[in-house]
């Protein structure tokens, strides 16, 4: 098994269009997303190893918020997931896996956790 480096943004909140309850209330949808991103460690991290040398924990959270367009309505919340592992590989050549997990807040009647979690593999 070879190393791995994974960059998690857990427990973000953000709206977003989607779902049925966008299109009954017009209104966006409540969502938690944990995003991990997994790229290819250097062999050894030293010290004075610059930031260069991984990827901003914000750009994981830009791609599940700012680089959603808005005003457009994903009818499937893995549309979401889709749009940010693409926006991820898209930024980012590092990244061979993405990892999204999206939890619908506005439907959870009993405080359970409605929702799904896409994983992506880089393609060639």
């Amino acid at each position: 098994m070879s190393d791995s480096l994974h960059l998690e943004v857990a427990d973000f909140e953000h709206d977003v269009l989607t779902g049925i309850y966008s299109e009954e209330t017009g209104k966006p949808q409540p969502l938690r997303f944990t995003i991990t991103a997994r790229l290819k460690p250097l062999v050894r991290y030293e010290p004075e190893t610059s930031l260069e040398a991984s990827k901003n924990y914000m750009d994981l959270k830009f791609a599940a918020s700012d680089a959603l367009p808005e005003g457009v309505h994903f009818k499937l919340i893995e549309a979401v997931a889709d749009h940010i592992c693409e926006t991820l590989f898209l930024q980012d050549a590092r990244i061979e896996a993405v990892t999204v997990k999206i939890v619908k807040l506005a439907i959870a009647e009993a405080g359970e956790r409605i929702g799904i979690t896409l994983h992506r593999e880089r393609r060639g």
